[in-house]
């Protein structure tokens, strides 16, 4: 009937008109016949154990190469994969696939979308598979090769590294060089690594800063301003020891008074703890610490002052870096609506910070045990601890140990006994 087209012949047969052109419509299926079953049964019965053995290999290695999979992590849908040789691969692989399995099944295998495979089918047949993502006919406004090494020369030339970025790029249009957006010379530079010629040259740096000997040595004040959630401003004045890092006084104002400065180096001078010679107070050239009022405490011999950057090369700094760490750390992370409020909470840190947190410089001390001299036993005592501790961690670790490991020690033991 598929030779003469004709469904009639079939009718004889008792097979219906309709079946007879649904067979003719249909593929051509391959029809088993009784010679397979003429050959001998040992003979087919090898063959079949054969099968059953190449079978199991051929899973065995799909097994192998699954799991070498998943252990890569080795995912399509999370991917990219730019070289047009691999993709040409794969779809080779996809179509012998397919002579087993249809379309869906190798793509899930794979994790490869559908769209995704067609569209690598479609650039298999016009730009190749390799990634064009800046291909000149598909994207025909973009930057030449040209322009974009012209970028480049001016964007590492030296002639133009006091120029920003985004100044070089209306430069280039001015020189009629390259006519690009800003935001274009942005991407490149980031993309493709480009470096500005700017070596900075910085003056030589103290590692160390000045550092007292002894409590009541050396002194640094200063006042700093904090913003409310209203807008409205707070001053914060503070007086910090350099030997030991304790703040000896501070004082919240809600206006700027330079007699502030005065009260809490009274206080200061009335708790110091030294009976030598007058401290010497660090300050900065600003009038709540330039004025009559501590002029007068100067001259009457109570304290020594020295203006930082101004009277020594050094920077009123240890201050200064105190009020950031008390910003950052703790004031910020509050609701500082009213002075009192950040009068609270400053009482609160100050406790802690010379109390409780150590500080990194004195091997576990804090501020206080510093000050006091209370604290000498306490870096041998973290360092006698941290020996303790780490044979503890050593003896746990050796004692926890798995089924594998306790059968081997059992098995040296019998060997130790038997020899």
């Amino acid at each position: 009937m598929r030779t003469t087209g004709n469904p009639d012949i079939v009718g004889e047969f008792g097979v219906p008109r309709s079946t007879a052109i649904g067979w003719l419509c249909g593929d051509y299926q391959p029809v088993v016949s009784d010679k397979l079953f003429d050959r001998d049964h040992v003979e087919l019965q090898a063959e079949v154990l054969k099968l059953q053995q190449r079978i199991r290999k051929l899973a065995s290695v799909i097994c192998l190469l699954l799991a070498l999979i998943r252990a890569l992590d080795i995912r399509l849908d999370r991917r990219r994969l730019p070289e047009g040789d691999a993709k040409a691969g794969l779809l080779r692989a996809i179509d012998r696939a397919q002579d087993a399995l249809s379309l869906r099944g190798p793509l899930r295998i794979l994790r490869l979308s559908p769209s995704r495979y067609y569209q690598w089918r479609r650039a298999e047949q016009a730009c190749g598979l390799d990634d064009q993502t800046s291909c000149p006919r598909s994207t025909p406004t973009q930057l030449t090769a040209d322009e974009i090494l012209t970028m480049k020369s001016m964007v590492e030339s030296p002639e133009y590294r006091h120029v920003p970025t985004g100044r070089l790029a209306i430069l280039a249009q001015r020189l009629g060089q390259v006519f690009a957006a800003p935001t274009t010379w942005y991407k490149l530079v980031r993309e493709r690594g480009w470096r500005r010629p700017r070596h900075r040259i910085h003056p030589v740096k103290p590692k160390t800063g000045v550092r007292a000997s002894a409590p009541d040595e050396l002194w640094h004040v200063d006042t700093t301003i904090i913003k409310l959630v209203d807008d409205t401003k707070v001053y914060l004045h503070a007086v910090i020891d350099n030997f030991s890092r304790k703040i000896l006084a501070w004082h919240v104002a809600k206006k700027f008074e330079i007699t502030s400065t005065v009260a809490i180096l009274h206080e200061v001078a009335r708790g110091a703890i030294s009976a030598g010679e007058a401290p010497t107070l660090v300050a900065d050239g600003g009038v709540e610490n330039v004025n009559a009022s501590v002029d007068d405490l100067i001259e009457s011999g109570l304290l020594r002052r020295v203006l930082a950057l101004k009277d020594v090369t050094f920077s009123n700094s240890m201050i200064e870096a105190w009020w950031r760490t008390l910003k950052h750390h703790w004031l910020y992370l509050n609701t500082l609506d009213t002075a009192e409020s950040v009068r609270r909470l400053t009482a609160l840190y100050v406790e802690a910070h010379n109390t409780e947190i150590p500080h990194s410089a004195f091997w576990g001390q804090t501020p206080d045990e510093m000050y006091y001299d209370r604290g000498k036993d306490i870096p041998m005592q973290l360092q006698a601890a941290k020996t303790q501790a780490r044979a503890a961690r050593l003896a746990t670790n050796r004692a926890t140990s798995c089924g594998l490991c306790c059968s081997g020690a059992e098995k040296n033991g019998k060997a130790r006994v038997a020899a």
